[in-house]
């Protein structure tokens, strides 16, 4: 099973960025679709972006298109999910999670997740 461990997370004020990194321990990372997901207190996890095994194809949720964008290295086995003109809103726990298939479908099929890394927006 892969594992995923995430980075980068922490306390920005409203308009400011962030990068998130999520690293995997396999050599055959580049089998697999990635995705981050977000959890606020209180509310349900929901899927923010999703990455396809070669970067070709990304998906985002729409109250995060046009401020993030997800990225991937294969040759280090990472992830990233750069965050702009972040918004009190965005204040979650961010999770990456892989899904054995090279394709994203929706934020459907994923089986291996990361701790974690939690983010703050506030002034």
């Amino acid at each position: 099973q892969l594992q995923l461990v995430e980075s980068g997370g922490g306390l920005v004020q409203p308009g400011g960025s962030l990068r998130l990194s999520c690293a995997a321990s396999a050599f055959t990372f580049d089998y697999y679709a990635i995705g981050w997901f977000r959890q606020a207190p209180g509310k349900e996890r929901e899927g923010v972006s999703c990455i396809s095994s070669n970067g070709g194809s990304t998906n985002y949720a729409d109250s995060v298109k046009g401020r993030f964008t997800i990225s991937r290295d294969n040759a280090k086995n990472t992830v990233y999910l750069q965050m702009n003109s972040l918004k009190p809103e965005d204040t979650a726990v961010y999770y990456c999670a892989a899904r054995e298939y090279s394709y994203c479908s929706g934020y459907r099929g994923f089986g291996s997740w990361g701790q974690g890394t939690q983010v703050t927006v506030s002034s």
